[in-house]
């Protein structure tokens, strides 16, 4: 596996990998839910911040990671990856560019994720009842411990 910066070339296939995996692991959320933020993450979420993409050995993108400083905005891996070494590599890259002092929101249902950054030494310092959207999906705010 591979990581490199963002490719716009990329940027469809890393779309259909955010729609597949939110599909898999945010069950709490509708379809229109799920439109609004396919929308947000097609148009601008993706070039708003600092995104790396983890490349399979045929140089397929099968994840990335959003990071705007120090924390991270969005990770999602392909979910036919999921349980591979991934997201713990993207993770990885994410504390060798910018050190220890790792953030992440993770909604409250995905239950998944959160045992995901527990595993990697995180630890809740918070919560929120909305999501940044103003959205009711609470969020835990994790830091690297």
């Amino acid at each position: 596996m591979t990581i490199v910066s963002y490719r716009k070339e990329d940027h469809e296939q890393l779309v259909d990998i955010w729609l597949r995996a939110v599909r898999a692991t945010h069950t709490f959320l509708t379809e229109e839910d799920i439109e609004f933020f396919h929308t947000m993450v097609r148009d601008e979420a993706l070039t708003a911040v600092e995104l790396w993409t983890a490349l399979d050995e045929a140089g397929v993108p099968v994840g990335f990671i959003g990071l705007d400083g120090t924390k991270v905005e969005m990770l999602f891996v392909d979910p036919d990856r999921h349980g591979q070494g991934t997201g713990r590599r993207l993770m990885e890259h994410a504390v060798q560019l910018k050190g220890p002092a790792i953030t992440v929101d993770v909604n409250e249902q995905n239950e998944g994720a959160h045992a995901f950054y527990l595993r990697l030494g995180f630890v809740q310092t918070g919560r929120s009842e909305l999501d940044g959207s103003g959205k009711p999906f609470p969020l835990l705010h994790l830091a690297l411990s």
